[in-house]
């Protein structure tokens, strides 16, 4: 990644965002090390002087990589550390496009072949999917059974250290 001398990334993160969660994932996943900064939103942190200054929308994520700072979860993976992180660690497949993002729900829809969304690799569609299964389990008690393959994967998931590590319940301010 960055050179020994180049500034740490900083997360600005809250332990329940899902927004959040896909970004701490996705480091996780690239091997990028960060420095975790709790956000409160119960507590109202986003409207802070110093946290406004970062993202006026009052939003987490916020990624900070020196003078970098990028404050919504689909830039930051989809642009920032996709780009930063070479393609040998890269989430996203190398070619995209609108019909291949159809083919992919289809396929999740209907034949899953493999432990992950795309496949037995874990890939960018797993990052953002994990999050939104885990929300509608834990939080809108949504039975999964209706939904064997999206099961299925989160439980391939659910194996993943780094998964564990960027789970709401393992961050910092964590409220049980």
């Amino acid at each position: 990644m960055a050179a020994k001398d180049d500034p740490k990334l900083v997360l600005y993160s809250y332990w329940q965002s899902s927004c959040s969660w896909r970004v701490r994932l996705a480091l996780n996943l690239k091997g990028i090390s960060y420095e975790y900064k709790a956000v409160n939103l119960l507590k109202g942190e986003q409207f802070t002087p110093e946290f406004e200054k970062l993202n006026p929308l009052h939003f987490v994520p916020v990624l900070v990589d020196g003078d970098v700072v990028i404050s919504d979860s689909y830039a930051i993976l989809m642009k920032y550390l996709e780009e930063k992180v070479g393609p040998q660690e890269q989430l996203l497949f190398a070619e995209t496009n609108v019909e291949k993002g159809f083919h992919a729900l289809e396929k999740l829809l209907k034949d899953i072949v493999g432990k992950y969304a795309t496949g037995d690799e874990v890939h960018m569609a797993d990052v953002f999917m994990a999050p939104q299964i885990a929300m509608a389990t834990k939080r809108f008690k949504i039975d999964m059974s209706k939904f064997p393959s999206l099961s299925r994967i989160y439980e391939s998931l659910k194996a993943l250290p780094e998964f564990l590590e960027s789970s709401p319940e393992e961050q910092p301010d964590a409220v049980m």
